[in-house]
């Protein structure tokens, strides 16, 4: 590509040096025919050197005219990816340029630009967002855990009080502690390039494992579970796998009302695997579909719900380590359906 774009630019460069010197010499050469006609004494009279510097002056001058005006016309947008470039250098993301017509290669040198202007912007957001995020999931069980250890210093509490600070404390240092092992976790994740540890076990069984680890949570909510499994073996690391299931039932879970019904399925193919997790749950929106795989972000901007925005990236980064994919579909009130593709290795 870099070759055939190199090509492309030196063939524009000739073309344009060529049309330039070939409308100069044609204008050059143009004003003599019409001094000829106009002033044919005077023609005869100049010696063949003078006709020749007259000539070669004339050239020179349309030649440069047309020079300026090609090139300010062909070379503008460099110059104002130029200037744009020394506003993203000072953190402008917003900057962009305008595109040139297309099928040239300075327009694909500004649409490349552009591009790179909107991806930093949405680094840059996502960074902010993630800062903000973290400092909020993590300061509100620290401010209430420090209130009601506060709380329980006081003398005049009665017992049925005292085990009620006592369980809300206990219940936010439980989420401290799984926001934290969810963040070394995806560090981790995010840092490793490879499976390691791979064994060989049943991909339908795991998941009527994680399915048992979660039996206190549904069964409280008198959640319906319906269980498609065929039997499947997978070569992959099975612990690291489980978290793909652990947090997309979970999520399941905690967004579908009572006497809701979630569904789970495990196909496979010659070339891959197919789980697919459907919920009868709230839904969710367009804009939080597209951010749901985001560190800490969550759909429930009050933060009423408890999670703290990092099982989905774990999820997805495990899925991307196996080389396989994960995708959702979901509307408002229609529920949510998580479907995760494996490709199958051989052992």
């Amino acid at each position: 590509m870099f070759k055939k774009d190199n090509w492309t630019l030196h063939v524009t460069v000739t073309i344009t040096i060529f049309f330039i010197l070939l409308t100069s010499s044609s204008f050059a050469f143009l004003s003599i025919l019409l001094a000829r006609e106009l002033l044919p004494g005077l023609f005869v009279a100049i010696a063949p050197l003078t006709l020749t510097i007259f000539a070669f002056i004339s050239s020179t001058v349309i030649g440069t005219g047309i020079s300026l005006f090609v090139s300010r016309q062909l070379f503008k947008p460099l110059d104002d990816v130029i200037k744009s470039q020394k506003k993203v250098a000072k953190g402008d993301f917003s900057v962009r340029v305008a595109s040139p017509r297309k099928g040239t290669i300075i327009t694909e040198l500004v649409e490349g630009f552009n591009s790179m202007t909107q991806e930093l912007g949405s680094t840059e957001m996502l960074r902010s967002d993630f800062i903000n995020n973290f400092s909020h999931e993590f300061k509100t069980p620290i401010v209430s855990i420090r209130g009601f250890a506060k709380q329980l210093a006081k003398e005049d509490l009665s017992e049925e009080q005292k085990k009620e600070y006592i369980s809300i404390i206990v219940a936010e240092s439980d989420r401290l502690a799984l926001m934290s092992s969810n963040i070394l976790l995806l560090t981790k994740f995010e840092n490793q390039q490879i499976v390691s540890d791979k064994t060989k076990f049943y991909l339908d069984e795991q998941l009527r494992n994680c399915i048992l680890l979660l039996e206190k949570q549904w069964s409280k909510k008198k959640l319906n579970l319906e269980l498609e499994l065929n039997e499947v073996e997978f070569f992959s690391n099975e612990e690291m796998l489980s978290h793909v299931w652990l947090n997309i039932l979970g999520n399941a879970i905690k967004f579908t009302p009572e006497d809701g019904t979630i569904t789970v399925k495990c196909t496979q193919d010659s070339e891959s695997i197919t789980v697919k997790i459907t919920d009868t749950g709230v839904g969710m929106s367009d804009e939080t579909r597209n951010h749901i795989f985001d560190k800490f972000y969550q759909g429930d901007s009050s933060h009423k719900s408890n999670g703290n925005g990092l099982g989905l990236p774990l999820a997805k980064r495990v899925v991307d380590l196996c080389n396989g994919k994960i995708s959702v579909k979901s509307q408002i009130g229609k529920g949510t359906t998580f479907v995760v593709k494996l490709p199958k290795e051989k052992v």
